[in-house]
Formats: C-alpha cells, sequence, structure tokens
C-alpha cells in the first residue's frame, strides 16, 4: 500500500505568525494532529504538531503569545505519494516524529500519520488473524 491510499487530504496550513492558541483551535476543529506552516517570506514549509503545542504549554509559554515560527519543525522531512507505508514507517521511526507532509510536484497534498499507518495495517492484520482462527476450527 501507498502512502497516497494512508494519507489524510486535509491539509491545514497556517502562517508563522499564528498563535498556539490559534494553531489548536484550527488543528482541533479540522480533527488533524499537525499543520502546515507556510512562510510566504522564506518560501520554506514546516511543520507544527500537537506534541509542539504541548511542549510548550508544558513550560508555562502563554499560547496568546507564542508564534507557530517559535515551534515549528523547518528541518522537514517529506514523503512522496508513492512512497510504500513502509518508507514512511521507517522514515518516522528513524527521525522519532509521527507526521509527514505528502509533497507532489504542486506542493503539499497531504499529511500520513503513524495513525494513518496503522488503520492501513490494522485491517488487513485482524483479516489474516480471523482467516487462521477460522482455518484452525474448521481443521480441528
Amino acid at each position: 500500500m501507498l502512502v497516497r491510499d494512508a494519507m489524510s487530504t486535509v491539509v491545514l496550513t497556517i502562517g508563522p505568525a499564528h498563535t498556539l492558541r490559534q494553531a489548536a483551535r484550527l488543528m482541533a476543529a479540522r480533527r488533524v494532529g499537525a499543520a502546515v506552516v507556510l512562510d510566504p517570506d522564506t518560501s520554506g514549509l514546516g511543520i507544527l504538531t500537537e506534541r509542539d503545542v504541548l511542549v510548550s504549554l508544558g513550560a508555562g509559554q502563554d499560547p496568546d503569545l507564542e508564534s507557530a515560527a517559535a515551534h515549528t519543525t523547518t528541518d522537514v522531512v517529506f514523503a512522496a505519494p508513492t512512497w510504500t507505508l513502509e518508507e514512511a514507517a521507517g522514515a518516522m521511526a528513524h527521525g522519532d516524529f509521527r507526521h509527514l507532509i505528502v509533497l507532489d510536484a504542486q506542493g503539499p497534498v497531504g499529511v500520513v500519520s503513524v495513525r494513518d499507518i496503522i488503520r492501513c495495517w490494522a485491517p488487513a492484520r485482524h483479516r489474516t488473524d480471523r482467516t487462521d482462527r477460522t482455518e484452525a476450527t474448521l481443521a480441528g
């Protein structure tokens, strides 16, 4: 299975001047765990995750004063829609992160998360387990 089959095509984009509270509200409303941060001044892409917001809150920072730019990861690993889920999972495990921005020639087209990958893998494994149990019952 490929990244394009698992990714969310709901790509929340925010600017670097958004506050963490604004970003959190938008992520909650869209039910996503990450926002793509587009900085028109640098033509770069970054990512702000729910973990980034939690780290800031845990440090006692004011979410109404903290900007997304101050908490955005800019050293981002991007996935292609044609990557396999194994490639995406490997990149996440190697980089110790849970979201990948998916890019094609036009720009960001999706975000794939660990949860997306698990959702794709779990049903196949569950069907295999159920088939094995059924075959064992029929054979027994």
